[in-house]
């Protein structure tokens, strides 16, 4: 079984769910409005109230979590979206916030929340070569993408969101014409240098996934504006009957909760502004969107068929890397890392994409380009990986070659410093035209690096001694012993 809790910036929501054939049935869900993006004040900070309302709402999802484990095994992954992204005192809050869950957060970029509302998207479609457009509208961003089937054509995120665009342009619930017509134009004005990309040229049917759109449709099906498909016409019909109303509290809106009422009507002025933009007829609304999208992420990794994967390579590609030399060190850094016997695997795969990833900064640099590959590796936007998966592999990158003062805090990780000593002997031993044969050396560490090799193989490579004498000198510096053996 799989979870996927999503901290969003109006409410954070859990789905439980289970493979069944050619779809992920939900079987158990739970949403908590906590409002989290309401709660950042002037200097983006998240309130002390807000995060309360948001610990509160993880202890209750603890709860059900660990009611359901029991049955059989769950995989559970949290994501954060926009507001813990932008929020100053983030890092308070996750501290809390895990506490709170007991299980690690994931605040992923942007463009990694698109990628994963597509493939909740293309996934419950299930229609191969469609070409469409998917619009997610959350509270603190919003997010399109293009794709046909199961591939992303195209995805970006925009700092347009329903919490403030209700709180800029419909101040204290007051509904006006000029506020709408500000708010779109605002919208657009956002939007203008992307659309081209997203065009109905390039794309068939267009899909809303958001609980935003969903709430329109069912505000045009349930109060005589038609069905609930989305198109312009609705929209402005919808939004005239709110400028006659002309407050949020004045608004009866069957199908849409009172509390959800001021997001819509942000939401709907956002939406406005994309159909204009965009030159969308129709919307279709959705189910599916980011928690199914996680939920089939983790079951691809489940299957061995992991995104993360062909999103290395494309960056060796993007950056000119020798993919060659990236396999070579990949391969190493795989087999040394095993003989080095971690205490689990959980940076079995960090350790290889990291060896691919060695050489990226290159692109920048020959000089210190460990240092280039490093910022590169964390600030990149590279499709299935969170901020916290990246933030490894950049240490990784960076602790390759040089002293290993740079990282030394993170040697109280004993799998860690197996990580970057299995990296940095791959690297050596590439450089020095080494095709290992795994029967002439043993590698081990603990308390110390056990390194014995056989003296013919030293002799046919003559310049690895050299660069074992710097490791030595390296690791020594931080404390840690490396003793060299030359066998018969």
């Amino acid at each position: 079984m799989f979870a996927a809790v999503d901290l969003g910036s109006n409410s954070f929501r859990l789905h439980i769910g289970k493979h069944d054939g050619n779809m992920i049935r939900v079987i158990k869900s739970a949403r908590d409005p906590i409002r989290l993006a309401a709660g950042l004040d002037g200097q983006a900070n998240l309130s002390r109230e807000s995060m309360n309302r948001a610990i509160a709402c993880l202890v209750r999802f603890k709860e059900i979590l660990d009611a359901e484990t029991g049955s059989e095994e769950l995989v559970v992954r949290v994501v954060a979206t926009n507001t813990v992204r932008i929020a100053k005192n983030a890092a308070q809050f996750l501290l809390e916030a895990e506490a709170a869950i007991g299980r690690p957060i994931e605040v992923i970029s942007g463009e990694e929340e698109g990628r994963l509302i597509y493939m909740g998207v293309s996934n419950s479609l299930a229609i191969p070569a469609e070409r469409r457009l998917v619009i997610d509208i959350g509270g603190g961003s919003t997010e399109i993408i293009l794709g046909r089937g199961q591939e992303i054509v195209k995805v970006e995120s925009f700092a347009i969101g329903t919490v403030k665009t209700s709180s800029n342009f419909f101040p204290e619930g007051k509904i006006t014409a000029q506020g709408f017509e500000s708010a779109v134009l605002g919208v657009r004005s956002l939007l203008e240098d992307a659309t081209p990309s997203y065009q109905p040229d390039f794309w068939r049917n267009a899909y809303g996934s958001s609980g935003t759109v969903r709430a329109i449709s069912d505000a045009l099906a349930k109060n005589g504006f038609g069905d609930a498909q989305v198109t312009l016409k609705k929209l402005i019909a919808l939004r005239d009957y709110c400028v006659d109303k002309g407050a949020v509290d004045d608004l009866n809106l069957a199908g849409i909760k009172p509390e959800r009422v001021a997001m819509v009507i942000g939401g709907l002025a956002i939406l406005i502004g994309l159909f204009q933009e965009l030159n969308i007829e129709v919307l279709h609304p959705i189910e599916a969107g980011l928690r199914m999208g996680v939920m089939w992420d983790l079951y691809l990794r489940s299957t061995k068929r992991d995104r993360r994967e062909q999103s290395v390579y494309d960056l060796v590609a993007q950056f000119r890397a020798d993919k060659g030399r990236a396999d070579l060190v990949a391969d190493m850094a795989r087999s040394l890392y095993a003989q080095l016997k971690p205490n689990n695997e959980n940076l079995n795969n960090y350790v290889v994409w990291s060896a691919l990833l060695h050489e990226i900064g290159m692109v920048v640099s020959h000089t210190g380009y460990h240092k280039h590959g490093s910022y590169l590796v964390e600030n990149a936007d590279i499709a299935g990986f969170t901020t916290r998966e990246q933030r490894v592999m950049s240490r990784l990158v960076l602790s390759q070659k040089g002293n290993l003062r740079k990282v030394g805090d993170a040697f109280a990780d004993l799998d860690f410093a197996k990580a970057v000593l299995a990296l940095r002997l791959s690297v050596t031993f590439m450089h020095s035209r080494i095709a290992l044969d795994y029967v002439d050396f043993s590698l081990k560490m603990k308390h110390k690096i056990e390194l014995e090799i056989k003296q013919a193989w030293v002799s046919l490579h003559p310049t690895v001694a050299f660069w074992l004498q710097k490791e030595i000198e390296c690791w020594r510096e931080i404390g840690i012993e490396f003793v060299v053996r030359a066998n018969v």
